[in-house]
């Protein structure tokens, strides 16, 4: 559920790579809840503000992203059916956008599982492919760690309340994108969603064995995660 920053055939020195779990990466991961904890605060002072909020996010977002794009184009790239936005986390961050934009319902319910279940493990398990603190590697923590800071920011400040059943609602999906891009693999011989091959490095995929088992794994660690991320918020979502 993560996404790589790195041009097609690119090798990187695992010696230039941010080490995980080093201060730097802790500091990283330590900043997006403080910045969501900020961004809640501010919103208390009243509906038109946490609007503003909301809009401003969406749009450092986006604009964020569409500066990766052009930087890409401009690197060569873009090389398709390589380097197209297919993996799970890019149609997340879009998501995010949509929904701290518009508010809707069902927007508002996938981005609570699939950011902090999807960007949250590619902020805690990186795979950068790029020296940091390179731009590659800025933009890949600041695209994942704005997703789940702006989900944090919506549940922290009431914005966000998953409706019944979103947990398996949200599950659902993700397979059925996951069998499109499987079909998409297949047929030009990508690797989106990391569905043929695990990544270069070491992630949590690793502790699920070869493929395909580890797709097998990580459909049981999504679906314990889904149903577990319910749990705190059951009580406001279904009615007594």
């Amino acid at each position: 559920m993560r996404r790589e920053h790195r041009a097609p055939g690119r090798v990187v020195s695992a010696a230039v790579r941010l080490e995980t779990f080093s201060p730097t990466h802790l500091a990283i991961v330590g900043a997006v809840p403080l910045v969501a904890a900020a961004l809640t605060a501010l919103a208390r002072s009243g509906p038109r503000t946490a609007r503003r909020l909301r809009l401003a996010l969406a749009a450092l977002i986006a604009a964020n992203e569409l500066a990766w794009y052009a930087f890409m184009a401009a690197q060569g790239w873009l090389a398709p059916p390589h380097g197209l936005p297919l993996e799970l986390c890019e149609v997340v961050l879009w998501l995010t956008v949509y929904a701290l934009a518009t508010s809707r319902a069902w927007a508002l319910d996938a981005i609570y599982y699939l950011g902090l279940v999807g960007s949250g493990m590619a902020l805690l398990t990186p795979d950068v492919g790029a020296p940091f603190p390179s731009y590659p590697a800025v933009k890949f923590f600041v695209a994942h760690g704005a997703v789940v800071a702006a989900v944090l920011f919506l549940v922290w400040s009431g914005a966000l309340r998953p409706r019944p059943g979103s947990w398996w609602r949200a599950l659902l999906g993700v397979n059925a994108y996951a069998a499109a891009v499987a079909a998409f693999n297949a047929r030009y011989g990508t690797n989106y969603m990391f569905l043929c091959r695990r990544p270069d490095s070491p992630t949590l995929l690793d502790l699920l064995g070869p493929w395909p088992w580890y797709l097998v794994g990580a459909e049981v660690v999504a679906l314990l995660l889904f149903s577990a991320l319910y749990l705190p918020v059951r009580k406001r979502a279904e009615p007594a």
